[in-house]
């Protein structure tokens, strides 16, 4: 099989590049091994949250005074980085993933255990913050649902409190739920998540719970286990409770993280890309510096050939990179890696220090090309979490970087091609 791009990693950086690249017309396929980084997303996408501890508020102002000349923001350009920051709102809108937020000024995000943080777009589920130590409401009512452990109410709410929202906590009951508990490995986000799909008498049911438990609060505070598939749960939801409803993050699985990666998977297949869901490279074909096939686990003898071939498959966590007793790969295309040669450097004893580690990625040239011995090979690029220089925890910057290199290195592919 033939295509114009290959798109190794079907997560948020992969998905990304290839609707951009897909929107302008080109046949693509993604390979996914399948669950990504969007399974624990927060429901907010960061791009620069902190700089040597400190908030971020202005991003747009910011960028270019704070960035090391070697971060992948630098290397594209802090004003092209900004430029396609302002896009992508409107991107997200076209494949119907509805964002708040702007690059122009970061909002608060409410972590699970509300904890506030600074973000830059987040899904219109969640509410935007304007103030880290202030919030809108002076009362609200969190609820739970009875037997969820994965929403720690009495951390919200002390957390809440400390900032000046006073707080009552219950809990909300159905005959659904206790079926579902009576195995209490069942009780989690996802599985919650479906008894509500299709099922809006389930959902009016809960809402006039949630209501008579509301009391005289300002607003209701709920974990955010509703709308997987889609929106639809989390509309019907807003519509039946009386209160604004202001939804907070759980532990993984995120509900909303696999909703957008549902949603995203469906755009880039309706512009005509293939999703090879559940597949993994095997092995890679390169001659005289470019890639010419990849081998996958499914197709077996039946090669994937393409111009041009991008490398999306994030960090330690999901394999884009391995740690070796005494050095750092990249596993596929054996591809440099900027890492410390000293395993002794890899990390800090301060567990809650900067990480070394956390800058390790694929070294590549000016136009994100991957490089095997120091030599660029011309069409094998590298977008997302995989990079180097860059430390998504300390900058909060994980997002930004996959979202805004994607979209960079779909233009590249786009402009070289012309």
């Amino acid at each position: 099989m033939r295509f114009d791009t290959i798109i190794i990693g079907g997560g948020l950086s992969g998905l990304t590049c290839g609707i951009a690249l897909a929107e302008r017309g080109k046949r693509c396929a993604i390979v996914s091994t399948g669950q990504s980084a969007l399974h624990f997303c927060s429901g907010s996408f960061d791009f620069l949250g902190y700089v040597n501890g400190f908030d971020v508020e202005t991003p747009a102002t910011t960028l270019a005074k704070v960035i090391p000349a070697d971060h992948p923001y630098a290397r594209i350009g802090t004003d092209r980085a900004i430029a396609i920051a302002r896009t992508v709102p409107e991107f997200f809108g076209r494949m119907g993933v509805k964002v708040n937020g702007s690059i122009e000024r970061n909002h608060y995000r409410i972590t699970p255990l509300g904890i506030m943080k600074p973000t830059w777009l987040s899904l219109d589920d969640f509410n935007v913050i304007a103030e880290k130590s202030k919030l809108p409401w002076k009362k609200v009512s969190i609820q739970n649902i009875a037997g969820f452990l994965d929403f720690h109410t009495a951390f919200v709410a002390d957390n809440f409190e400390c900032i000046g929202t006073l707080c009552t906590v219950s809990a909300f009951n159905t005959p659904e739920f206790e079926r579902l508990r009576t195995n209490p490995s069942e009780m989690r986000s996802t599985n919650i998540a479906r008894l509500f799909e299709g099922n809006d008498d389930l959902i009016r049911r809960c809402a006039d719970v949630i209501n008579r438990n509301a009391g005289d609060a300002e607003a209701v505070v709920l974990p955010a286990v509703f709308g997987l598939l889609d929106s639809h749960a989390v509309e019907v939801l807003k519509a039946a409770v009386r209160l604004p409803i202001c939804f907070i993050p759980v532990l993984p699985p995120s509900v909303p993280g696999i909703r957008t990666q549902l949603t995203m998977r469906r755009r880039f297949e309706e512009l005509g890309g293939t999703y090879l869901l559940g597949d993994s490279v095997t092995a890679a074909h390169l001659e005289d510096g470019k890639v010419l096939s990849l081998s996958t686990t499914n197709l077996g003898n039946d090669a994937l050939a393409a111009d041009n071939f991008v490398l999306a498959t994030g960090s330690f966590f999901s394999h884009g990179i391995e740690a070796h007793p005494d050095k750092v790969v990249e596993p596929l295309f054996g591809a440099d890696v900027n890492a410390a040669t000293d395993r002794d450097d890899w990390y800090c004893h301060d567990v809650f220090g900067e990480q070394p580690y956390m800058n390790f990625g694929v070294a590549t040239d000016g136009d994100f090309s991957a490089t095997i011995g120091g030599k660029a090979i011309s069409n094998l690029y590298v977008a997302g979490a995989v990079l180097s220089k860059f430390n998504p925890i300390k900058e909060a910057s994980g997002a930004g970087v996959s979202i805004v290199t994607a979209m960079h290195v779909a233009d590249i592919i786009t402009k070289k091609n012309e």
